[in-house]
């Protein structure tokens, strides 16, 4: 969970660790780590993944729990980091964050690893356009809640973007109003057919037992989900 503190920093101070990025001669990324793991979230949990972790996000959900990504990071260009992609021999990669979207040089390594063989997985806020990323790739798009503090972001239009059979939904509920509100939105908005939608609990902050309860109950065609890799790990990073 983040402090008052932390979710006070202003807009321009959360995207000044990418200014570095200007400095770059060749396409390239902040990178905060990456990692070999198994996938702990959507319909791909419990597969090995690697995972490229970016620096830099401009949201701050009260349930964040990947602040140390918010800083520090390496410049790397998109050829370094597919190749060390390449190496570890994992066929399922995952960029993530942070926000890996705000980002220029993304959709670049996202075709340079499709075009490698990889199925490349890419999980943003919801706050950021995803137009003109290749076809190939697969969304994991948030749904920020009202718990989350950061559910006017959204970008609602863009679900028309959303590829069936490839790109999910994601809502994190914080509470029981988070999950009544979660509802509505499933219920009211153009979800293409197709679009696996994900039901998850907030890391302490709701029942995950409640949560399943409700779901079977109100008979939703969602997917209930845990954070597989802090059933594992706890909260240890780079996992």
């Amino acid at each position: 969970m983040l402090s008052d503190d932390e979710r006070a920093t202003p807009p321009e101070m959360r995207i000044k660790p990418l200014k570095v990025l200007a400095q770059a001669t060749t396409p390239s990324l902040l990178v905060h780590e990456i990692y070999a793991s198994v996938q702990g979230e959507s319909t791909w949990a419990g597969v090995p993944c690697v995972f490229v972790r970016t620096t830099g996000c401009h949201l701050r959900c009260t349930y964040c729990d990947t602040a140390h990504a918010f800083e520090h990071g390496t410049v790397r260009s998109v050829d370094d980091v597919a190749s060390a992609v390449t190496a570890m021999g994992i066929p399922l990669v995952e960029l993530t964050g942070g926000e890996p979207l705000l980002q220029p040089a993304v959709p670049h390594l996202i075709t340079q690893l499709l075009d490698a063989g990889h199925t490349v997985l890419v999980e943003t806020s919801g706050a950021v356009g995803i137009a003109g990323l290749d076809a190939r790739v697969r969304l994991i798009v948030d749904v920020k809640t009202p718990g989350s503090g950061e559910h006017q972001r959204h970008r609602w239009a863009d679900l028309g973007l959303l590829k069936p059979g490839m790109d999910e939904l994601k809502f994190v509920l914080v509470d029981e109003a988070d999950y009544a509100w979660a509802v509505e939105q499933l219920r009211s908005r153009p979800i293409p057919a197709g679009v696996t939608v994900l039901f998850s609990p907030a890391a302490g902050t709701l029942s995950p037992s409640w949560l399943a309860e409700r779901i079977v109950a109100d008979r939703l065609p969602v997917r209930f989900q845990l954070q597989l890799h802090k059933v594992l790990w706890g909260e240890r990073t780079g996992v």
